[in-house]
């Protein structure tokens, strides 16, 4: 199966990401902490690779510790860029996007006297519209667990110096680099009516025995690892009880409780990346 997933509003959304692109001084760009480099959109890095970019990592609360500090020691060594971490309290978050903004502009002595402009961008499921709502102190954006909540671009005040246009969770067209996609799928990036649940869930749960062994064995109870994926997935859904009307096993039902166990932090603290060297 190949993972993929670009609807039609997406292609009028790049449209309108080209046009406001180039009347903006910067670009923040939230992606997830628990998979950062797979949640940086590639036509944003080819269409504003002139542009200071602010990275907010965005869900740390879910991602481990370590590895979330190192992706942003990886990301603030990058030139003209800046990154900050953001969890559950999102408290004076909007002062520390203008402080980062005016550290990145290059016309910045430490303040900023003229009238600046950003663009927030974040692929679908960011946590991109919580965000909003945090630093615009009200319920600014529509807010969902569903990807592509966003429809149009709005404009929010940050300060009397910098102005925030906010646009749609934007994907890209082609998922090239399929382990990525996964990454993608299992944090819920892409619209789960548009994936083969079944075949993500066995998937994500052979990735995240890779990753993180114990911590899949802790959660389901599971005193010896199993010998395939198969037998792993059946130990999920005899602990979670998927089961049908005749007794046989959902594998839909487990599928999606393995999904659900990761995306809510049940599964732990789990990054599915770890920064270049």
């Amino acid at each position: 199966m190949k993972i993929s997933w670009y609807p039609g509003h997406m292609h009028k959304a790049k449209k309108e990401l080209i046009k406001t692109l180039s009347s903006v001084q910067a670009v923040v760009e939230v992606v997830d902490a628990r998979a950062p480099a797979a949640s940086t959109n590639p036509l944003l890095q080819e269409l504003a690779a002139d542009k200071p970019k602010l990275k907010i990592m965005n869900k740390a609360d879910l991602a481990d510790r370590q590895l979330t500090h190192c992706w942003k020691e990886y990301f603030n060594s990058q030139s003209k860029q800046s990154c900050l971490v953001t969890e559950l309290d999102k408290q004076n978050i909007s002062q520390q996007i203008v402080d980062a903004l005016e550290r990145l502009s290059p016309n910045a002595n430490g303040h900023i006297d003229v009238s600046q402009t950003c663009l927030i961008v974040g692929i679908p499921n960011v946590g991109k519209s919580t965000l909003i709502n945090a630093i615009a102190g009200r319920k600014a954006a529509k807010t969902g667990n569903e990807p592509a909540v966003t429809k149009g671009q709005q404009r929010i005040k940050l300060d009397q110096h910098w102005t925030l246009i906010d646009s749609p969770g934007m994907m890209w067209p082609r998922l090239e680099d399929q382990r990525a996609a996964l990454c993608l799928a299992l944090t819920g990036a892409i619209r789960q009516t548009a994936l083969d649940i079944e075949e993500i869930g066995w998937l994500s749960a052979e990735l995240l025995m890779e990753i993180d062994a114990n911590a899949v064995l802790d959660r389901y109870q599971i005193t010896e690892a199993p010998e395939s994926t198969e037998q792993l997935m059946e130990a999920i859904g005899v602990h979670v009880g998927a089961r049908n009307k005749g007794g046989s096993l959902n594998w839909h039902k487990t599928a999606e409780a393995l999904l659900n166990d990761y995306r809510s932090g049940k599964l732990g603290r789990i990054s599915l990346e770890a920064p270049p060297a």
